[in-house]
């Protein structure tokens, strides 16, 4: 299988997220999704844990072998900018696959214990990476090709900026609506890495 056509992982993963947000909602009665986050529905305990997990299942992986092989294909980039900024997104997607994976929030326990704590303590690590390389990627893109990539990331980073400024400063009742901003902002970004590796475009200067 030639590299570009493991970038369309990225879509699959795309696809696989936003079926889960969409219709784990139908096996969780009562969940209010302007006012509730996505890990809700991940959750232990969570009503509608079996049915997101399996809409769910695609997208760690697939988001894992996409943005791999876009490490390979910006081998070719001479940007170091650029090129850091894509390994540290790809960082990201690992702790998130495996870090998610090990600590899913649990409803069934408080905030403070230890499996909870760990999963807040990967949420701010995901948070931190996707930043630094979204900055990373918008700064070196911009200075090589391909510069749409660029402006892609700055879209990307501040949708996800809205999301951490709206969950924190506006009502809880839409805290919801603003924490997709910032989730969808990295599984879609991470779809369009996987097309431009598809399309040819990454890599070329």
């Amino acid at each position: 299988m030639k590299l570009k056509y493991l970038g369309l992982f990225g879509i699959v993963s795309l696809l696989s997220y936003t079926a889960m947000v969409v219709f784990s909602p139908l096996a969780y009665p009562g969940y209010d999704w302007l006012s509730m986050a996505v890990s809700d529905l991940t959750a232990d305990g969570a009503p509608s844990q079996a049915l997101a997990g399996q809409l769910n299942a695609l997208f760690g992986p697939c988001a894992v072998v996409s943005v791999m092989a876009v490490c390979v294909a910006a081998g070719a980039c001479r940007s170091k900018l650029l090129k850091t900024g894509i390994y540290f997104f790809a960082a990201m997607e690992w702790i998130s696959t495996a870090g998610y994976g090990m600590f899913p929030l649990s409803k069934e326990e408080e905030i403070s214990a230890f499996q909870n704590t760990m999963h807040i303590a990967v949420t701010a690590l995901v948070v931190l990476l996707s930043i630094a390389s979204l900055v990373l990627i918008a700064a070196g893109a911009i200075r090589c090709q391909p510069r749409s990539l660029g402006v892609w990331a700055i879209v990307c980073l501040a949708a996800m900026m809205l999301g951490a400024v709206g969950t924190g400063a506006m009502p809880k009742a839409v805290f919801g609506l603003f924490e997709r901003f910032s989730t969808f902002s990295a599984v879609i970004f991470n779809a369009v890495l996987g097309l431009y590796l598809f399309t040819g475009k990454l890599g070329k200067e």
